[in-house]
């Protein structure tokens, strides 16, 4: 279960949206007038893996602090610019730090696997049949002009992203087939079946929009109108392009709640846009930014030794986490004629010299990702065994012999440069594929060259694949490396219009529904879709529905394991590298819980301001 594009707010047409299509609303009206009420549970948390490790009643979440000290400002950097504060759209380029503006039906709890606990909803009751869910909403909760957050508000929320927001959404919400307003704080969603054990925790994700403010205004259109919302903090000010500041709501109605006690502690978040990291990075060490993770090795290991850090105002940290860290690949567009050939897309990535780039340019930081659920125990091992190798084996005449037969395992190099042994095997392969040498280029069997983009959206990742470029050109390809600003490359990868680029494909540790976006036939086609490199298989298909439909933990484990097992072996990505601990570089001004949650950062819910830390720092940078 993981959200990637999915929540924010924006509208402007002049015609309230429906929250249903009316022949659906209409049927859903009926079904809620004449279907007996299946037998349900009342319950204040959802668990997909484990029972929730928190009782009813208790009072914060264990991993903040629950008297931090509200106050303070901080500036933290974003990339590029911006053009919308309505994030659940294809269309405009959203602000970040939106999340802030909503509360959700449900809270996770980033120190647990998988669960959720009552927030905007007071309870809910989940159907003892799988087949629906319905949440009660809390009497307190209100927008921030005071009026009270509904059910219609809910429903509207879930009836205008299925039709109007990003397609991630419609893969999301297909197996829900209604949602019903019952009473003024009731909603309830019915369920296609109950095989799908998460959909009650994807529902509870949702972060109910103002129905009331929203109509009269178009929801498919980027919106540069402040919105309404409802969370712990309100947009005061903003100049498109450069800069957002965000200040938090001291009256919001669940301040106090235990989802949300010892959170949100600072007075204001202002987020500043720069052009690339090089430029947010020098204007950290300036002072003029007071957080930022930092997700480049070689500026980890060289690029802090300025006076500020020497004197130590700067403080450095490594934090290590149990997230799963999922794939990061360079992704070849199957769209493209050329990437259709298994043996082609092979033989690009045994080019790709990891060891080389991981001494000489990562300082040694990274271990190469062998998995698209790295980092967790969905991760493919082995060989195909028991529930695992029984779901491969009616598809054994549609999937490379490999699946059966071998662990898989990306090649390793000497770490020289060379790669002798690897382009050699490249070679080979693209022979069988039927292409040839030809002066020194790779051609067709109608001379066509081989020669392809790989589209960035910064110049940090160019020292990466400058040197996969010039590999390339041993085995005869033409590659090019184009970076375009932020905002341009979503537009090219929304409409897949590329060749090759990065992606990331991040995972959770509950894989779902999110796979349906990322690898199947119905999103290969759908702009705007996470699947990236357009997989249309009709194996992947039957494994993501299996993936869905696992019945428990062991079950889902092993058909993770055959969907990864299938992915890897048909060589549709170029995989990268991952890192299990978050790097971050921060001004000594902050105080911060003694324990940081297992699958999460913390910053910036639950650090704050310690006062005595922000007045010398202030003071000693004032004798730099």
């Amino acid at each position: 279960m993981h959200r990637r594009h999915l929540l924010a707010a924006g509208l402007a047409t002049g015609l309230p949206l429906p929250s249903l299509a009316p022949q659906a609303q209409a049927q859903t009206q009926v079904q809620a007038q004449t279907a007996a009420p299946a037998p349900s549970e009342r319950r204040h948390a959802l668990s997909l893996l484990a029972p929730p490790a928190l009782p009813a009643d208790f009072p914060a979440f264990p991993w903040v602090n629950p008297e931090a000290p509200k106050g303070g400002a901080i500036a933290l950097t974003a990339l590029g610019s911006f053009d919308s504060f309505n994030q659940f759209i294809l269309r405009g380029t959203a602000a970040v730090g939106l999340g802030l503006l909503y509360d959700s039906l449900m809270a996770s709890n980033p120190d647990e696997a998988s669960v959720e606990y009552a927030h905007l909803a007071e309870y809910l009751d989940l159907a003892a049949d799988g087949l629906s869910v319905t949440f009660t909403l809390r009497e307190s909760a209100k927008w921030h002009d005071g009026k009270p957050i509904t059910a219609d508000d809910v429903a509207w929320t879930f009836g205008v992203l299925r039709e109007h927001g990003r397609p991630g959404f419609r893969a999301y919400y297909t197996d829900v087939a209604e949602c019903v307003a019952e009473t003024p704080r009731r909603v309830r969603f019915g369920f296609k079946n109950g095989d799908n054990r998460e959909l009650a925790l994807i529902i509870g994700q949702i972060s109910p929009l103002p129905r009331h403010w929203w109509e009269g205004r178009d929801f498919s259109r980027p919106l540069l109108e402040v919105p309404l919302g409802s969370g712990p903090y309100r947009i005061e000010s903003f100049e498109a392009g450069r800069g957002v500041t965000y200040t938090r709501v001291p009256d919001a109605w669940g301040r106090d709640l235990p989802t949300q006690r010892g959170q949100n502690n600072f007075d204001t978040i202002r987020y500043d846009y720069y052009r690339d990291s090089t430029v947010a990075l020098e204007a950290f060490k300036a002072g003029q930014v007071d957080f930022r993770t930092e997700n480049i090795a070689r500026d980890w290991a060289t690029a802090y030794d300025f006076p500020a850090r020497r004197a130590g105002l700067v403080k450095l940290d490594e934090i290590r986490h149990e997230l799963p860290t999922g794939m990061q690949a360079f992704a070849m567009n199957l769209r493209r004629p050329m990437f259709q050939d298994r043996r082609v897309r092979e033989a690009l990535g045994l080019v790709f010299d990891f060891e080389w780039m991981n001494a000489n340019l990562f300082y040694g930081a990274y271990a190469r990702t062998e998995s698209y659920f790295s980092n967790s125990d969905f991760s493919s091992r082995g060989l195909p065994q028991g529930d695992e190798r029984a779901l491969l084996e009616p598809f054994r005449a549609q999937l490379p012999p490999e699946v059966f037969t071998q662990e898989f395992h990306l090649p390793k190099t000497d770490g020289s440069g060379s790669n002798r042994d690897g382009t050699r095997a490249a070679l080979r392969l693209l022979r069988e594929a039927g292409w040839t040498i030809r002066e020194r280029r790779l051609v067709g069997p109608q001379g066509q060259p081989f020669d392809f983009e790989i589209l960035l959206n910064g110049p940090s990742f160019e020292r990466v694949a400058l040197p996969f470029v010039q590999a390339l050109a041993r085995i005869g390809v033409e590659a090019r490396v184009r970076t375009v600003d932020p905002a341009q490359y979503q537009v090219r990868t929304d409409a897949f219009d590329y060749d090759m680029t990065v992606d990331v494909i991040p995972q959770s540790n509950s894989p779902g529904n999110e796979q349906r976006d990322y690898f199947t036939c119905a999103t290969a086609a759908q702009r705007g879709s996470q699947n990236v490199v357009g997989i249309c298989d009709p194996v992947v298909d039957a494994l993501v529905d299996k993936v869905i439909a696992a019945p428990d933990l062991p079950s889902l484990t092993a058909s993770v394991r055959a969907l990864d097992r299938v992915l890897l072996w048909n060589h549709f990505v170029i995989p990268n590298w991952h890192s299990r601990t978050f790097r971050l570089a921060y001004w000594d001004r902050f105080g911060r819980p003694e324990k940081n949650p297992r699958y999460g950062l913390g910053f910036p819910t639950s650090w704050w301001i310690d006062a005595a830390r922000d007045a010398a720092t202030a003071e000693a940078r004032r004798s730099l």
